[in-house]
């Protein structure tokens, strides 16, 4: 019996013909649901006795692929992928503290860690000790329900970085879990797990995309946390696109390409600045002048050491507007990681929930801008800043 019109606009090529290719690349799965023959097979894929997927908060296919590459790259057992890097934050903390419950936090955090830390946790009744971890131990911070630590490979945005073995080593041996930011670092420069840390987010729309097309979030760690963080998620519903997903895919095939690209030039951008009049300080992990630069030489892979820097200007507030304001191909930016160089002002954006005690706690002034150094010939970069730096404090 021939199908009606509509009929046939719904189920006709719902079904592919048998072919020996495939797809070079992998096929975006574009569906909410997927479809079973009978109850036991819906059953044996709830139970894990086979494999399938059931609905797309629950998983889908260009998850489990770009699940693979990022655990891969870390070396952990297991990832998990959602819609925005806070998502990813914000589970693998929930997923480690109850109510009564205590950690410790870096007090140099991107701002909305540290707001969610500082604010939504206390809400649900967890303490937070927010801890100097580059100048300070964090041992005499322990409380018998301290649960986690906090912090970022490379701290946003005055670039420091952090003894990660030697904090690990303290947290486990409170029993605690330590969590890391690892988005400035990538695991083509470090790899956290490598390092003792039990648990390594992302927010993956910054260098694991890196094309300012894509906002998402993973966490990679061994399977009993993922395990743990997955029911989370499956609850609070922080569900990535799959054509999200697949963006994520098509970018990390070219990470380390990229990475080491952005390192190189922002090296030579951070040398450049280091010998400018109008630049008071420059944080850049890689300068022999940086805190930390020992510590990054020793924990980092290859010599690399990210493509963020920042700069703090002399002339405080008011050159640092006008900066912003002049420059022309390096556009002013709240975000970062892109194929192009970019600027932005923390305290106004990243970083514009702390107070001014925070931020200055933090050392983030009001001259800091932070310079996202892209994939361009690096030479035209510093032509351009320099230039621009030429009119600072001259009348237009």
């Amino acid at each position: 019996m021939q199908k009606k019109f509509s009929t046939q606009l719904i189920h006709t090529g719902d079904k592919f013909a048998p072919s020996v290719s495939y797809s070079k690349t992998i096929p975006i799965v574009q569906t909410s649901v997927f479809a079973f023959d009978d109850v036991e097979s819906l059953e044996q894929v709830y139970d894990g006795s086979a494999g399938g997927h059931i609905y797309t908060r629950n998983g889908n296919p260009v998850h489990d692929a770009l699940n693979d590459i990022v655990s891969g790259a870390e070396e952990g057992e297991a990832a998990l992928s959602y819609s925005s890097g806070m998502a990813a934050i914000s589970l693998s903390i929930i997923a480690q503290v109850k109510a009564g419950d205590h950690i410790i936090a870096a007090n140099v955090l991107y701002g909305g860690s540290f707001q969610f830390i500082k604010t939504e946790l206390a809400r649900f009744d967890v303490s937070v000790s927010f801890v100097d971890t580059v100048r300070e131990s964090i041992n005499p911070y322990f409380r018998p329900n301290t649960r986690a630590v906090y912090v970022e490979t490379i701290s946003n945005p005055m670039m420091e970085v952090i003894n990660l073995q030697a904090i690990a080593e303290t947290t486990h041996r409170h029993g605690a879990k330590l969590i890391v930011d690892n988005s400035f670092a990538t695991p083509v420069i470090c790899q956290p797990l490598l390092l003792g840390a039990d648990i390594v987010v992302y927010s993956a729309t910054k260098y694991l995309g890196g094309h300012s097309d894509v906002t998402a979030g993973v966490v990679v760690s061994d399977r009993e946390n993922i395990d743990r963080i997955y029911t989370s998620g499956l609850l609070f519903g922080p569900t990535l696109s799959p054509f999200d997903a697949w963006l994520l895919v098509r970018s990390l095939r070219t990470l380390e390409l990229r990475i080491r690209q952005h390192s190189l030039n922002a090296l030579k951008l951070a040398e450049y600045f280091a010998g400018h009049p109008q630049i008071k300080t420059v944080y850049y992990p890689g300068l022999p002048s940086s805190p930390t630069y020992n510590v990054a030489r020793r924990l980092f892979h290859n010599d690399l050491f990210g493509g963020m820097l920042s700069i703090d200007l002399a002339g405080g507030e008011h050159h640092a507007y006008e900066l912003l304001r002049l420059l022309e191909t390096v556009k002013f930016v709240p975000s970062l990681a892109g194929v192009a160089t970019s600027t932005s002002y923390p305290a106004k954006t990243s970083h514009r929930a702390l107070n001014d005690d925070e931020l200055q706690k933090a050392g983030i002034s009001k001259g800091l801008i932070r310079i996202s150094t892209g994939l361009e010939n690096i030479d035209d970069v510093i032509e351009e800043f320099d230039k621009t730096l030429g009119k600072i404090g001259k009348k237009q």
